[in-house]
């Protein structure tokens, strides 16, 4: 599991479930994304989102909960940085 992996989450979530508009905020191609969230789900064993017709539509409840670990491990690198 990467710290980018939980960003890659967190903006996700943050933008609606639109993995276009999330990618482009973290100046990264939407392929890159997709593929560090499959592999974010793969480590972890669960589906993290809701998906309907290839997209992204919320969050499954473990998902709910990987989001609010992955907001505080953030926030708390953020703190360490700092």
């Amino acid at each position: 599991m990467y710290l980018k992996q939980l960003i890659f989450l967190c903006r996700i979530a943050d933008e609606g479930f639109n993995v276009s508009n999330a990618a482009g905020v973290l100046h990264t191609s939407q392929p890159s994304v997709s593929r560090q969230i499959q592999a974010l789900e793969e480590e972890l064993g669960v589906a993290v989102f809701v998906r309907s017709k290839h997209r992204f539509v919320g969050l499954t409840k473990p998902g709910a909960e990987v989001l609010r670990i992955a907001r505080r491990v953030l926030r708390d690198t953020n703190d360490l940085k700092n």
